[in-house]
């Protein structure tokens, strides 16, 4: 069976999701780490990508993106590869796939967009690789705080929009941190399978311009119409 295409609509954040084949760690030092990020800033550059928030896992990435056209973050995402991977092979002396088939991307509504966000930068914290989402330092958290500006972040307008003052988003969006709660966790299933993040009627919509069904619908046969 082929795999659907994936779903890019220009000017939309997407979330983006890559794992470790068979979750093995991706990173496993700081200077693997620092790589994957110059080279992202580079090829988002390059292929016109804003890059909202991140959060390099040791055996994964989520990004939190708006593409300007349909080839921009696939040529991204395939820039980095090309480099990331053979770095990562030679250090390790390793060879063949480092990730587990294709990434996936998931559309984003605006209104869901700074929740996403809290989900991705909360994962090193519900990964055990960090008590606080402030102690990692291979996320946009610490960015979006201002304890430590990144040059690969360029904050979206929702975040901009959240205060007057750089204080005054820090302080609003560590404040809607500290809001996690069990809810978000559902994220993970959405995000991870590719479905479209956002109201019912935003889905709707998105389902009527793509000609694509994102929900599941019930099971068992259809009813019968009346006629």
């Amino acid at each position: 069976m082929a795999r659907s295409a994936r779903l890019i609509v220009p000017c939309f954040p997407h979330h983006v999701f890559q794992q470790g084949n068979n979750r093995q760690k991706v990173f496993r030092d700081d200077e693997d780490y620092i790589s994957y990020l110059e080279w992202l800033k580079e090829a988002a550059r390059l292929y016109r990508v804003d890059v909202h928030a991140y959060a390099l896992l040791d055996n994964g990435v989520h990004l939190l993106t708006t593409p300007v056209d349909e080839s921009g973050l696939a040529r991204m995402m395939q820039w980095i590869g090309r480099h990331y991977v053979p770095y990562f092979n030679k250090k390790y002396q390793r060879s063949g796939t480092l990730w587990e088939g294709r990434f996936r991307t998931s559309i984003v509504e605006e209104d869901w967009l700074t929740r996403c966000s809290r989900f991705m930068e909360m994962q090193p914290v519900a990964c055990g690789l960090a008590a606080r989402p402030e102690d990692y330092v291979w996320s946009s958290y610490r960015h979006h705080i201002g304890i430590s500006p990144s040059p690969v972040i360029r904050d979206h307008a929702v975040y901009w929009n959240l205060g007057n003052t750089p204080f005054a988003r820090e302080m609003a969006y560590k404040a809607f941190f500290e809001q996690f709660n069990v809810e978000d966790r559902k994220l993970d299933e959405i995000l991870k399978k590719g479905w479209p993040l956002g109201s019912d009627a935003f889905i709707k919509r998105l389902e009527k311009v793509t000609e694509r069904q994102f929900r599941m619908g019930k099971r068992g046969r259809p009813a019968k119409s009346d006629r």
